[in-house]
């Protein structure tokens, strides 16, 4: 299975282009070592299709399929370098919209235990290959409605949403340990990436930045 996957790459998905992508997200102020040498070793030609491989490690978001994309990677390490600033590493990690696996894969290889629920069923099968060639094996993935988040799993010391919802789930706060936090795209046309904290007396929302990501869909397909 390692061999079917190419994980070292050629040409365009080698080594040494993933070091000059994470030099570029150096440059755009990722400072996280621990997460950038997850960056480094993470072969991200492997979570895109064949044909669109040769710009796995340019800094875009590629299509995956279902009108759904894997994110540019400067965005996948500023979401998931928000969860290590908290004041305590998470250890459970619920994630929202598993698509190919590879925002996945970068969370498996930072915290103890990652949940990750997608709603498209033919998405997991793939994904579940491509975490056993990586010898990700703390990963537990359902087919479900994300907005309904896992409430059999609960509580998660933090959640990360890949997909824009317009108002912050309350099935996901309640899921939320105490100063947990989840960090998401929200808003429809108008998206801010935010990080939403748990407090004792409800929650705190800060917003990072500007943001473009596809909407949250409830239901399963």
């Amino acid at each position: 299975m390692r061999d079917k996957w190419n994980l070292q790459g050629i040409g365009m998905t080698s080594q040494r282009t993933r070091d000059r992508m994470v030099a570029r997200l150096r440059e755009q102020g990722i400072t996280h070592a621990e997460l950038l040498q997850v960056m480094i070793r993470l072969p991200r030609h492997i979570f895109i299709d064949d044909a669109l491989s040769h710009r796995a490690y340019e800094d875009v978001s590629l299509p995956i399929g279902f009108q759904q994309t894997i994110s540019q990677p400067w965005i996948v390490a500023k979401m998931t370098e928000l969860l290590l600033e908290q004041p305590e590493r998470p250890k459970r990690v619920l994630e929202l919209g598993t698509g190919s696996g590879y925002q996945t894969a970068v969370l498996a290889s930072l915290f103890a235990q990652v949940f990750s629920i997608e709603r498209i069923g033919s998405f997991q099968d793939k994904a579940r290959a491509r975490f056993s060639a990586l010898k990700l094996n703390n990963i537990t993935l359902r087919h479900g409605d994300g907005y309904q988040g896992w409430p059999a799993k609960g509580e998660f010391d933090a959640i990360l949403i890949t997909a824009a919802p317009e108002f912050v789930p309350e099935a996901l706060l309640e899921q939320l340990a105490p100063n947990g936090c989840i960090i998401l795209p929200l808003g429809a046309e108008q998206q801010k990436l935010v990080r939403v904290t748990k407090t004792e007396s409800g929650s705190q929302i800060e917003t990072i930045t500007d943001v473009k990501f596809v909407p949250l869909v409830a239901g399963v397909a």
